[in-house]
């Protein structure tokens, strides 16, 4: 059992940091071939019955801020190296926010296997003295679609034990990324959530424009709204544009999260060919030094952010850039002068001539992370629907 235990966590680390990283291709072979171990032993999966949804108007749209504050670090010592001596920094972050009325937490139950949401539980427990302070937090969280987790119930049973972390309902809860088979069955499950007051609203991530409409479609028989999908995007990342998945989500009011608004730090201009990042993300900074498109796009923005002031950094043009883009981005903060300067974007706006240029010297730029090397199951064996496209 202690084995057992022990596989199941390191897939589970596996998965996070699939989520930003996205390569290499052997990754994802890993991951296809667990699935396709579950999918055997599981055998024939029949579609649970559907439970009667509460009496109630549908529901509304889930009104969020612009901005939000990125918590995949807040426990990942993998990825991003957690330390425990630096939870005071974290503290401090979710105290700024708070205190800003900025509060918009994004986390998942694989961030740190669970650190992540029991450090925001923490917070809102020491900083937050009524009930007027705790309803100011916003925190999305996320069920993470594992091989062996088939069925509605597994994503009520891990909603549970997130809402016990994070002491209390969850205002956005979504399902972290498609699986190969029982996608129907998490969907039937986020509503079940909602139904049982889990949560507040639901939505889905890295999930693609057909898969988006399906679960808009199962969740609107139960009278429940899909509010949200949280997808990669950037100026180095901007598939979402170009297939038309950013378009699907605004046409059927489904609001867009873009993670890794900054390119997991390599559109903030710390980075040099000779000063890299250490663990996996150096080998994309390699790739992306290679590219003298990536250096035109760092001088333009540097160019663009001292026409707005002095004191802005380049990291607020990628976040302004993901904003005119009408998405909500949520960068990562793990110390007060992060959470500042992310949160200090929405104190200026880029000109439709800026966006235009950073579209266009953006477009040429190859270096980053592309769409064949994600780790998630195209299509559904079930439904033949796909589920990633992005």
């Amino acid at each position: 059992m202690a084995q057992l235990k022990l596989a199941a966590a390191a897939l589970a680390v596996v998965f996070a940091t699939c989520d930003a990283l996205m390569q290499p291709s052997n990754r994802r072979d890993f991951v296809t071939q667990s699935i396709a171990t579950a999918s055997a032993s599981a055998s024939v999966l029949s579609l649970p019955q559907q439970s009667n949804a509460l009496e109630r108007a549908p529901q509304q749209s889930i009104s969020l801020p612009p901005i939000g504050l990125g918590a995949w670090a807040w426990g990942d010592s993998l990825f991003w190296g957690y330390d425990k001596k630096n939870d005071n920094d974290l503290k401090e972050v979710f105290k700024y926010a708070l205190d800003n009325k900025q509060a918009f937490f994004d986390t998942a139950e694989l961030y740190g296997l669970g650190r992540s949401e029991e450090l925001i539980g923490k917070f809102k427990e020491e900083l937050c003295s009524t009930p007027e302070e705790r309803e100011q937090i916003i925190v999305a969280s996320k069920f993470a679609a594992l091989p062996w987790r088939t069925s509605r119930e597994s994503v009520v049973k891990a909603c549970k034990a997130s809402v016990d972390r994070l002491g209390g309902p969850i205002e956005l809860y979504q399902i972290h990324f498609p699986n190969s088979f029982s996608n129907e069955e998490y969907w039937d499950g986020i509503a079940d959530c909602y139904d049982q007051g889990l949560v507040k609203a639901v939505g889905v991530s890295n999930y693609g424009k057909d898969a988006v409409k399906a679960c808009l479609d199962h969740l609107a028989k139960r009278g429940i709204k899909l509010a949200s999908n949280q997808i990669q995007m950037s100026l180095l990342y901007r598939w979402p544009i170009e297939n038309g998945l950013l378009d699907t989500c605004k046409e059927l009011d489904v609001k867009v999260l873009a993670y890794s608004p900054l390119a997991l730090g390599y559109l903030t201009g710390k980075y040099t060919a000779s000063n890299l990042p250490s663990g996996p993300r150096a080998k994309i900074g390699k790739q992306l030094f290679q590219d003298p498109s990536y250096e035109n796009l760092l001088s333009l923005m540097r160019t663009i952010a001292a026409k707005h002031g002095d004191e802005v950094p380049i990291s607020q043009v990628a976040l302004n850039w993901c904003i005119s883009k009408g998405t909500i981005p949520i960068p990562g903060a793990r110390t007060i002068r992060q959470a500042k300067q992310n949160l200090s974007t929405l104190e200026w706006k880029l000109s439709a001539e800026e966006v235009q240029q950073l579209d266009d010297v953006s477009m040429k730029t190859t270096g980053f992370l592309t769409p064949d090397k994600n780790p998630f199951p195209r299509k559904d064996v079930n439904t033949g629907l796909i589920m990633y496209d992005s």
